[in-house]
């Protein structure tokens, strides 16, 4: 069987010839180039082995016992109201931590005090301004165009 692939596979490609010089007088032969291609392909096939795999999960009662240790702490708010000049410390007095707990409280005296005292009189004067200033003044001159103002009174003004 594998002899009759080859031999397919020499007639597909051209290989069932034989060699022979291209040319006279020539040595060379002609090598035919060959590449092959392959198509693969996949398909279901059913072998009849199949796997079941089944799962199942029980809960059992176990009893453990462990010792476990816990703090619990008492606060006792004692009131003192005393001035410090400065936040103390904290401080042990034997097993017990004492905390001092602060606040600023912020003291306002208010009163007047008379700092200065102004004194304002009213006192009047007369004074002489002088300026000198230039005025514009317009002058009108009036010509009359009829017999009565032939004769010499044209820069006269009329009299109503």
């Amino acid at each position: 069987m594998e002899r009759h692939l080859i031999a397919k596979r020499r007639r597909l490609f051209g290989m069932d010839k034989t060699l022979e010089p291209t040319g006279p007088g020539s040595e060379s032969v002609a090598v035919p180039v060959i590449r092959e291609e392959i198509d693969v392909t996949t398909r279901v096939v059913d072998t009849g082995r199949g796997v079941r795999v089944t799962r199942s999960v029980t809960e059992e009662p176990v009893e453990i016992s462990e010792q476990l240790w816990h703090e619990e702490i008492d606060v006792q708010r004692v009131a003192v109201d005393r001035v410090v000049s400065e936040a103390p410390p904290s401080r042990y007095e034997g097993d017990v931590l004492v905390v001092p707990v602060t606040e600023e409280v912020l003291v306002i005296e208010k009163r007047f005090r008379i700092k200065e005292e102004l004194r304002i009189t009213r006192v009047r004067r007369q004074q002489e301004y002088r300026e000198t200033v230039s005025l514009r003044v317009e002058d009108v001159q009036v010509e009359a165009f009829d017999e009565s103002a032939r004769d010499g009174d044209r820069n006269q003004p009329k009299s109503d």
